[in-house]
């Protein structure tokens, strides 16, 4: 019985919150308090669950279960993986998951069509909960379409908004594409392996990592095919179109989506690293991919007049650099920046309201603050001061970047990023700003290391890859395209004041306001595929 406890404690949310969900839509509206105190309830049940999971994990470590089986030789069972990579996600969906639903409890309050929200939510976070605890790819599978299935219901909660369904609908078809890509590496993995279980798949993987023979061609595509899929659900380019559509939504769901959905295909490469991490044309694409899609969410976030839009070409720009990091073999860096940026943006999407109250009280007066002088001799200091730091936190907590997976770009990510945040600082003209600026430079690259350095302790345990193998190559030249685009975009910004008359810049703003416009195949796509004359809604 003692064995059981613990994976009855991970499958109980998920299957209490799917059960929630199929509640029929008009018998959730004819009682809305109650369904909507059933789900904060099982919310905050779910909340406890992973708190206990948590807790035995460390007594009992990793736990692998099967609840049913079915008969030989179907390669089919229902159970649960538990880790403490599971542990973490579950934490951390179940708390987000708590505070969002607590939150459309009252922004919800009133509206005609809040019972069927909550079932749809429910439904929704049972999915990524179930996503999350699944032992094999079958059930990750089903959880993934879902899940999907779920946000569909939420995106198109206000029928009478014709961008909320003409956004459900363009996310329908990305969703579909994806879905294609997963049954199709499902199929091969199961043909190739002859089972869908993480225990027997890893035990495979780690035994072709450690022979000696040429890595056959299908485990190649199916590395590809899952990075694909990851793709499309963490809105990477060219499949990230969907994602600033989706504002007509309730609050509750954007943060549901760039807090939670939204790191799905993060969590399947992390997931799945023993496996996808054979190939490393399928690292490099998801490298290259991850790295264009945080420059171009981050420039084009930078012209945006919505904050949710911001926002939204905010999560983009944050998934590319999640996903260039699990390119680059730095599974523990991606999970600690899913975990960190899943906090802030739920935060940032459920206050957003708060910061534009903020934002009207305060007082602009463009005055300059420094001659051009200071200005010139601010930047090579900031450099200066910018890798010090970077590097300092390495040393204090002795973490060597050179032995990590992809630790020396993301240092040089790190030392562009501190730049930008001592430069700005010391263009302030004032020496309080300019010694905070420096010390919060410091105190970030410390705690990153910090963070970093714990979620590797963490992980240790975990069925996750902690070696990619020597680089290649074609590794190389990826990791010096990355980080010269990131240079590339930190000169841009420099230059930007300077050269914001000049019309190759004028140029570049109005196109990257209207995102380059990779979104017009896909609004194409959208109207031929319902029927409509137009591209737009």
């Amino acid at each position: 019985m003692d064995s059981l406890v613990l994976p009855l404690l991970a499958a109980a949310p998920a299957c209490l919150l799917i059960a929630g969900g199929l509640v029929p839509a008009s018998l959730a509206d004819r009682h809305p308090r109650a369904m909507r105190a059933v789900v904060v309830w099982l919310t905050a049940l779910s909340v406890a669950a992973a708190a206990a999971t948590a807790g035995l994990l460390a007594t009992t470590g990793s736990v692998d279960h099967v609840f049913w089986a079915a008969p030989a030789p179907l390669p089919l069972n229902v159970g649960v993986f538990v880790d403490s990579l599971t542990a973490v996600m579950l934490l951390l969906v179940s708390f987000i998951g708590l505070v969002i639903a607590r939150f459309a409890a009252r922004a919800l309050e009133g509206e005609p069509r809040q019972g069927r929200f909550f079932a749809a939510l429910s439904l929704t976070l049972g999915a990524v909960l179930a996503l999350v605890v699944s032992r094999n790819l079958v059930m990750l599978t089903a959880a993934w379409m879902l899940m999907s299935y779920g946000l569909h219901r939420l995106l198109e909660h206000y029928p009478d908004r014709p961008w909320a369904i003409w956004a459900a609908r363009k996310k329908f078809l990305v969703s579909r594409l994806g879905d294609a890509m997963l049954v199709a590496a499902l199929a091969l993995t199961i043909w190739h392996f002859g089972t869908a279980d993480y225990a027997a798949l890893f035990a495979e993987a780690d035994a072709i990592r450690a022979s000696a023979a040429p890595l056959p061609p299908v485990l190649t595509v199916i590395g590809i095919l899952f990075v694909l899929g990851a793709m499309t659900k963490s809105a990477q380019v060219p499949f990230h179109s969907w994602l600033p559509d989706t504002m007509e939504a309730p609050t509750p769901v954007s943060a549901l989506m760039h807090a939670g959905i939204i790191n799905a295909g993060g969590f399947l490469v992390i997931r799945l690293s023993p496996l996808v991490s054979l190939s490393h044309l399928a690292l490099d694409l998801l490298a290259l991919v991850g790295a264009v899609t945080a420059l171009f969410g981050g420039l084009v976030m930078l012209t945006q007049t919505s904050i949710k839009r911001s926002l939204a070409f905010s999560t983009i720009a944050q998934m590319g650099f999640m996903m260039l990091q699990c390119g680059l073999g730095a599974f523990s860096a991606g999970l600690l920046h899913i975990v960190a940026h899943s906090l802030y943006k739920a935060h940032a999407f459920l206050s957003c309201g708060s910061v534009l109250d903020a934002a009207a009280k305060t007082r602009l007066d463009g005055k300059p603050v420094v001659g051009a002088t200071q200005a010139a001799l601010a930047l090579p200091c900031a450099m200066a001061i910018a890798a010090g730091g970077a590097a300092a936190g390495g040393f204090i907590t002795g973490i060597d970047p050179a032995s990590k997976p992809g630790g020396l770009v993301l240092v040089a990510v790190m030392a562009i990023a501190l730049t930008t945040l001592v430069w700005q600082s010391l263009l302030a003209g004032s020496w309080p700003v300019a010694l905070g600026g420096i010390a919060a430079a410091g105190g970030v690259s410390l705690g990153y290391a910090v963070a970093w350095l714990g979620i590797e302790r963490l992980l240790e345990s975990a069925a996750v890859a902690h070696a990619v193998g020597p680089a290649s190559p074609l590794d190389i030249v990826v990791a010096a395209i990355v980080v010269v685009g990131f240079v590339g975009m930190f000169a841009l910004h420099a230059a930007a004041s300077t050269l914001a008359r000049s019309p190759i810049v004028r140029a570049l703003y109005v196109h990257a306001a209207n995102g380059f416009y990779l979104d017009v195949p896909a609004r194409r796509l959208t109207a031929r595929v319902w029927g409509l004359t137009t591209p737009v809604p």
